[in-house]
């Protein structure tokens, strides 16, 4: 699918955008656990949570509804079955590596695979430290999906994550439910905590002191009344377009403003942003409230160390941004970028150059020199939703129209974007 995207002269209003991506595959894969049935209303519309539900369904969980609001039936730990065939994860790296923490520890084997692009994803990060609480995992080149895991009674482990990576957390904190004895993650920076407030909302024995998280063995979950706020990540598509669009104003309802996630804002506040959080409420644990910005001038900074770690979804969107900035934007400790749905990397200074723009590949990052415009031109997404987007998000302050070609991955984690741009950029 191709877009054809005009400048505008302005992005404004009041706009609700999706569930939290990160936050819908966490309460599904809990509640499929827990014991009752948990209601999870705002769930993500993304085909990669979908990915997740499916998954959940095969394991001979009973799932209700339809959209945004779904009815889990769970069974507690023990009450998964083992599917009638393979488990397909689809696009989704959350899917395959968080779920198989669950299936570590199931009395059967299960297989995951995914489409082509998460067939080349590497899982030695999960594999590592499931094989060492006793679980039997194979992949394809000791490394890639297809998955085969062999469950067995786990125990449990003192574990430092060697990057930081909320997906590998998660993956070892959910066999950690299945471990004797108490589970302990170390991360050597903090990434996102949706796991843990959730996991607490059901009612799992975990602590978390400073970097280290532990978690203790066959707890009972019980199910949940849930919402999800909407995700901030999809936000930042939207934040970065009012910033970048002369005479911009725009509200975003009822975002997830989770201290792990909003970086990205206290980023873009400190190179100059008008942002506004009007009022904070807290919903199950996490942060909630309205994001309003309006459009600014920015120095330009620089994406690095842990700041990385917290960035590392929107980088490809705050690239766009950077050019369009005073001093620039300088990427470095990214290299995470690089085994994403696409080499986030080049992708992004290979398309910031087609659009007329400067831009130096690093090894593990980019540079991005300041006061440049952005060159109306024909983009290909290379099946990535966050690269289709961002460049969408660029285009809005082009020279004329720009054509995105593979529009249709967006629907990987955001199937409205389309529609909520076209209303919102005027």
């Amino acid at each position: 699918m191709r877009k054809i995207i005009t400048p505008a002269s302005s992005v404004s209003g009041v706009i609700t955008l999706p569930g939290d991506k990160s936050i819908s595959h966490r309460y599904a894969l809990i509640a499929a656990i827990a014991e009752g049935a948990t209601r999870i209303r705002n769930y993500s519309t993304g085909a990669d949570c979908h990915s997740t539900l499916g998954c959940v369904r095969a394991l001979g969980i009973e799932v209700e509804g339809s959209g945004t609001e779904f009815l889990i039936h769970g069974r507690g730990l023990d009450g998964l079955r083992q599917a009638a065939g393979d488990l397909d994860a689809g696009n989704s790296g959350s899917t395959i590596r968080m779920i198989s923490g669950i299936l570590a520890a199931q009395p059967f084997a299960s297989r995951l695979v995914g489409d082509e692009s998460l067939s080349r994803r590497p899982m030695q990060r999960i594999i590592e430290p499931l094989a060492r609480m006793g679980a039997g995992i194979r992949a394809r080149e000791d490394k890639f999906p297809p998955i085969e895991i062999s469950g067995a009674p786990l125990h449990a482990i003192d574990y430092a994550l060697p990057v930081p990576s909320a997906q590998v957390k998660t993956c070892i904190l959910l066999a950690g439910l299945y471990a004797a004895g108490r589970t302990v993650v170390t991360e050597p920076v903090r990434s996102r905590d949706h796991t843990e407030i959730a996991l607490r909302e059901f009612g799992a024995d975990l602590t978390v002191e400073r970097r280290t998280i532990t978690i203790a063995g066959r707890p009972t979950l019980e199910a949940r009344e849930l919402a999800v706020p909407a995700d901030l990540s999809s936000a930042a598509f939207f934040i970065v377009a009012a910033l970048l669009v002369l005479g911009s104003e725009l509200a975003i309802r009822g975002v997830g403003l989770n201290p792990t996630r909003s970086a990205l804002l206290d980023f873009l506040v400190g190179m100059g942003a008008d942002i506004r959080i009007p009022e904070l409420a807290s919903r199950n644990g996490e942060l909630v409230g309205d994001v309003v910005v309006r459009h600014s001038a920015l120095r330009g900074g620089t994406i690095d160390g842990a700041l990385s770690a917290a960035l590392i979804d929107e980088i490809p969107v705050l690239a766009v941004l950077g050019a369009a900035t005073e001093q620039g934007l300088t990427v470095r400790d990214a290299s995470e970028l690089r085994i994403k749905e696409t080499d986030r990397i080049r992708t992004m200074v290979e398309s910031l150059r087609r659009a007329g723009i400067e831009a130096d590949e690093l090894p593990d990052g980019m540079a991005i020199p300041g006061r440049q415009k952005f060159r109306a031109a024909e983009f290909d997404s290379h099946g990535d939703h966050r690269i289709a987007m961002a460049l969408a998000v660029g285009a809005l302050s082009g020279d004329g129209p720009s054509v995105i070609e593979g529009a249709e991955a967006a629907s990987v984690s955001f199937p409205e974007f389309w529609d909520v741009l076209a209303a919102s950029a005027r």
